[in-house]
């Protein structure tokens, strides 16, 4: 047996360069590249080991754990979970900063590969710099932490012990049923020691994605539950994007007459034009989905995870003789609801369904409601897009008890704007090209984008929903575009989730990777400011304003920031907007610009758009000194008796 003496690090490297993956016929290298940040936990193994030899590799330089991070979950994401990139940090801090990004790809079912530097497997230097050195347990370091946001843990305290930690770390990855963050922890000293690894270890390795059929007594089952049924819904979710199953999904639901809803992850796997979709369903869903949600006595969930936002909170499928059939290649999410579950590829079963059906006289009793409530939907579209401040009688499509006199004033003197955030998503959807891709995540952006923006393209719609983290809009936005390097790239986010975290803004500029930040500034995080005022609560904590003094609250002035200037300093081509004319003009010109561009875009508070026949359960106080919070209890009360209990 022919053997290499290599370094642990050195093996690893060799190991990920060899890795691919069979779709449907085609190969594809597995691992792209690997974003770094170097520190004295990495660096000398390694670090030493990529610039020995890197292969195919491509080494990105980070500039945040968690952004790079959550840059190679969109690039993975964007990829249809076909392709990856490995992250590595130093041990410590570093390594604690990609946690949040771990728990937002496992949430959303992306494979992410980490590599965190991790503490002395000798122990003989310890406690080393970075450790946090627990006393009741001398094997625990920070790394630990990512046991619960990983779906497959190790670490490697023997360079021999790679082998088997990668073969299934590459399990995991390129399973579409158990995929997620993957984290192998790399003991400093482990890392530099060599070992005569075999030959065989480093050979080419192709992964198979099957589509995992349907089995008969399953088709069966199915089948016999749709035919019993008048007006079957199917819900859409990320499963049924990334099986690339659009055209499946279209034949199905044409040749029966079954409308579809989508998820934020499943949104855009068919285009908003189809007139089988009503958009966005549950919470966040359109006034259309959500109406046809209350009347379907089936839902057919493709992919989908049921998230509370889906279902708004089990609550929207309202009808008695309601029914659930899952298809879903995780047996986890297949069995929610108590569903009739076919445990298969989505395209797999969308297929088998529909032979099945072939024959029969089954078509959906909706008739005309399809067509009536996606004209009224796209009536409402067309509205909210022109909702323009009209004076200080102006009511906001969120019409609460703010001082919006006060408000509004004060925020046109400070920024001369009184744009609305619905009348700038109606000028940016009209806008982009017809490919462009679009990023969210968090706050009350990715509600807005579900309710109303219209995809035009396949693969457009880049919303991150299953773990809703700020942070995430930016720096995935740099992975989708290292994805998808010829379409243009719009992270949409607003001011809050910039400043929590935007570092890999830095490396599109040094990596030539053009995106586009489209920042809506309220000077508020006003998601959470709607939520806290629909439940009886006043303003508090919410908005970004001053300290008047020692003993005072927040409430003082809003604090104003020039985001445009912040970019311009980075070295981002920039644009200050207040009116729609200036936004078509800095549209236009972001267009031309090879550079990462910024545009500064300052809207009205509280002008979001409202919810649609939706319910959504959170937790709120049963016993408080305001009357507007026990009402707001009371209601609570009852609708959790509307909703399933599992």
């Amino acid at each position: 047996m022919k053997k290499i003496r290599l370094t642990m690090a050195q093996a690893l490297v060799r190991f990920l360069d060899q890795q691919y993956v069979e779709v449907d016929g085609e190969e594809i290298k597995f691992v792209t590249g690997i974003f770094a940040i170097f520190g004295h936990g990495n660096v000398l193994g390694l670090g030493q080991a990529l610039e020995q030899d890197s292969g195919k590799l491509i080494v990105h330089q980070g500039r945040n754990e968690q952004g790079m991070a959550h840059a190679a979950t969109g690039y993975a994401k964007q990829k249809l979970r076909q392709q990856i990139y490995a992250c590595t940090s130093s041990v410590g801090p570093g390594a604690a900063n990609m946690l949040t990004a771990a728990a937002t790809a496992t949430a959303n079912r992306i494979p992410l590969l980490l590599l965190p530097g991790d503490v002395f497997a000798s122990r003989q230097p310890d406690p080393v710099l970075q450790q946090i050195e627990q006393s009741y347990d001398l094997s625990i370091s920070t790394n630990d932490a990512f046991r619960t946001v990983s779906k497959y843990w190790d670490r490697i305290v023997r360079p021999e012990q790679l082998m088997t930690a990668c073969i299934s770390a590459m399990r995991v990855l390129t399973d579409p049923a158990e995929t997620g963050a993957v984290t192998l922890s790399l003991p400093q000293d482990v890392q530099g020691e060599a070992y005569d690894y075999p030959e065989y270890f480093f050979q080419k390795r192709v992964h198979r994605i099957d589509r995992q059929p349907v089995t008969v007594g399953a088709l069966a089952d199915a089948l016999a539950l749709i035919k019993g049924k008048r007006k079957p819904l199917i819900v859409c979710g990320g499963g049924a994007k990334y099986s690339q199953s659009g055209l499946a999904l279209q034949q199905f639901a044409e040749r029966y007459g079954i409308p579809f809803a989508e998820t934020q992850a499943g949104k855009g796997t068919l285009t908003s034009e189809h007139k089988l979709n009503l958009g966005g369903i549950g919470e966040t869903g359109t006034l259309a989905a959500n109406q046809l949600a209350k009347e379907a006595d089936l839902i057919i969930g493709v992919g989908t995870r049921y998230t509370d936002f889906t279902s708004s909170s089990k609550w929207i499928f309202q009808n008695p003789d309601v029914s659930f059939l899952n298809i879903n290649v995780n047996r986890f999410d297949a069995f929610k609801l108590d569903a009739v579950h076919v445990i298969a590829d989505a395209r797999e079963g969308l297929q088998a369904l529909d032979k099945g059906l072939l024959g029969s006289d089954f078509h959906a009793a909706w008739g005309h409601q399809i067509a009536d409530v996606r004209e009224e939907l796209i009536a409402e579209t067309k509205r909210v897009y022109q909702v323009d401040y009209s004076g200080e009688d102006f009511i906001p499509e969120i019409n609460d008890h703010l001082d919006r006199k006060a408000v509004y004033a004060e925020f046109e003197k400070l920024t001369g704007s009184l744009l609305t955030q619905s009348r700038v998503l109606g000028t940016l959807n009209s806008s982009f090209d017809k490919d462009a891709v679009i990023v969210a995540a968090a706050g009350s952006l990715p509600g807005d984008l579900q309710r109303i923006w219209r995809t035009t393209d396949t693969n457009g719609y880049h919303v991150e929903y299953g773990y809703s983290c700020m942070g995430y809009e930016v720096n995935a936005a740099l992975g989708v575009k290292m994805a998808e390097p010829e379409r243009e790239v719009y992270a949409l986010v607003g001011d809050g989730s910039f400043m929590m975290l935007h570092s890999e803004l830095v490396t599109s500029i040094q990596e030539h990777q053009k995106i586009n930040v489209v920042l809506l500034d309220n000077m508020t995080n006003g998601c959470i400011n709607n939520l806290q005022m629909e439940h009886g609560m006043d303003s508090f904590n919410t908005e970004f304003r001053f300290r008047a003094d020692s003993t005072s609250k927040l409430d003082g002035g809003f604090v104003p920031i020039n985001f445009a200037k912040i970019a311009e300093g980075y070295g981002c081509k920039t644009y200050s907007v207040t009116t729609i004319e200036e936004l078509h003009e800095a549209l236009a010109d972001a267009k031309c610009q090879k550079v990462s561009t910024l545009i500064d875009i300052k809207v009205l508070p509280k002008t979001m758009i409202h919810k649609y026949f939706s319910w959504w359960r959170v937790g709120g106080a049963m016993v408080s000194e305001k009357e507007s919070v026990d009402k707001v209890a009371q209601m609570l009360r009852e609708n959790i008796d509307k909703a399933r209990e599992y």
